[in-house]
């Protein structure tokens, strides 16, 4: 393929086929998992009495297990064929779908069922998201990655926009039963097996495994430090993934507490707010190279004035609406940090790397969703769109300053001051003077492409 090819048209990589096999099937698995989601936090409210403590913590334990095994997992992503790991994961993932699907459709669901299931899950997908991320660089190369990074976005959020309302509308038919929307979910992982063991190992762009040895995972921590571009994409992932990005538990909440609304009308609302998400990831297709690091602060700045306005919003029809620019605000920040870092390190470093950002993006999760649960519960839901508006704004802002701190110093080190010297003797041939390092460079890891 050549360069001009590469670099034409927002769907480029659907052009390489085992890329195609993964998307198609991701469509279809993602449509079903979102369907889960829906269905398992309708479960919770049912069963705990529409208790927002109980929305939060089921949150926690699904994504909690990142913090213990997300990093375990880039080592992992690292050393062995990512293919065959991936068929492992989705396995697992769909059983325990199907585990959940049938307690509630023989009755014998109990909360506590639902919070194991949810933490088992948990475990296992905190293995399989850093070997997921890792694994789209060898689907498509280099070249493609970034426009890669933005469809998986889009496909994720094209089942968010189907799934939910597809959950809503197989609740509603039930009579309130979530056990269709587990059933369906646990088919779909079906495709994704089918699809990772019809492709072409051969057209994949693998980098060689890293050997078993000891230290790899403080190898790829200490990596991460020392990068001073990736320690701020990190620090956003890990401010806004804890206080913003909890959608699962605001809207629901808004939609039961505020607007007194049923499950159609919820799948709605999550609906609105998925449409706002594909098309941020759309908009974001076109992008070719690593973003800017100034483009991710403005973004998180951006998404987090969007959340706050978003919960002052009155009634349920003007919430709808403002959940879409919301949406695609937040997509936008997270494809473009995405890409930053995985356009920004070293391939064998990848999996370990892309598991730190994941646990830092996920990981705070299991902090922040309850705590955004019980503001809710404390001073009512439009409070938890407030409170993670306020502190995207407030981090954005704090990562603003310290940028301008940071060329401000390499102006200051790279610029001579004239200075007035007597000489004697022989004239001293004179010193060119030093340029001060351009901005757009200077912002950037040394040798990394950017974009605005």
């Amino acid at each position: 393929m050549s360069r001009g090819t590469a670099d034409s048209g927002a769907f480029r990589s659907l052009r390489v086929r085992n890329y195609r096999f993964y998307a198609a099937s991701n469509l279809v698995s993602l449509t079903g998992t979102w369907m889960q989601r829906i269905g398992q936090d309708w479960l919770v409210l049912q069963l705990s009495g529409d208790n927002g403590v109980a929305l939060g913590l089921i949150t926690a334990l699904q994504f909690g297990p990142t913090l213990l095994l997300g990093l375990y997992g880039g080592v992992l992503a690292d050393r062995y064929p990512k293919r065959r790991m991936l068929v492992a994961t989705q396995t697992l993932m769909g059983l325990l779908a199907l585990v959940l699907g049938l307690l509630v459709a023989t009755d014998g669901i109990e909360l506590w069922h639902v919070f194991v299931l949810a933490g088992a899950l948990g475990s296992v997908s905190a293995v399989d998201a850093p070997v997921r991320q890792a694994f789209v660089a060898e689907l498509v190369g280099p070249e493609l990655l970034p426009n890669a990074v933005s469809l998986n976005s889009t496909i994720f959020n094209g089942a968010r926009l189907v799934g939910p309302a597809v959950a809503g509308l197989l609740i509603g038919a039930a009579s309130g039963d979530t056990a269709p929307a587990f059933l369906t979910n646990a088919a779909s992982f079906a495709f994704t097996i089918g699809a990772l063991l019809c492709m072409r190992t051969g057209e994949l762009h693998s980098s060689p495994p890293v050997a078993r040895a000891r230290g790899q995972l403080r190898e790829g921590l200490a990596y991460a430090w020392s990068r001073p571009d990736l320690r701020l994409a990190m620090g956003l992932a890990l401010l806004l993934g804890t206080f913003t990005f909890n959608s699962q538990v605001t809207i629901a909440l808004m939609a039961r507490e505020v607007f007194g609304v049923g499950a159609e009308a919820f799948g709605l609302l999550t609906t609105c707010f998925a449409a706002g998400s594909l098309s941020g990831a759309l908009l974001s297709t076109r992008r070719t190279r690593r973003p800017l690091q100034r483009f991710l602060v403005v973004a998180a700045v951006v998404f987090g004035l969007f959340s706050i306005v978003c919960g002052l919003m009155p009634t349920y029809w003007s919430f709808a609406a403002l959940l879409v620019p919301t949406g695609a605000a937040g997509l936008v920040f997270s494809v473009a940090n995405n890409s930053f870092v995985q356009l920004g390190v070293d391939p064998q470093l990848r999996g370990r790397v892309m598991a730190l950002y994941f646990t830092c993006f996920m990981g705070g999760t299991p902090l922040g969703a309850p705590l955004i649960g019980w503001v809710c519960e404390r001073f009512g839901a439009p409070w938890g769109f407030v409170l993670g508006g306020a502190v995207a704004v407030a981090a954005g802002g704090v990562a603003a300053a310290w940028l301008a701190r940071g060329r401000r110093v390499r102006l200051e080190a790279h610029v001579v001051p004239p200075r007035v010297q007597l000489h004697v003797g022989p004239r001293a041939v004179p010193r060119a003077p030093v340029r001060a390092v351009p901005e757009a460079a200077s912002a950037e890891a040394p040798g990394t492409p950017t974009s605005p």
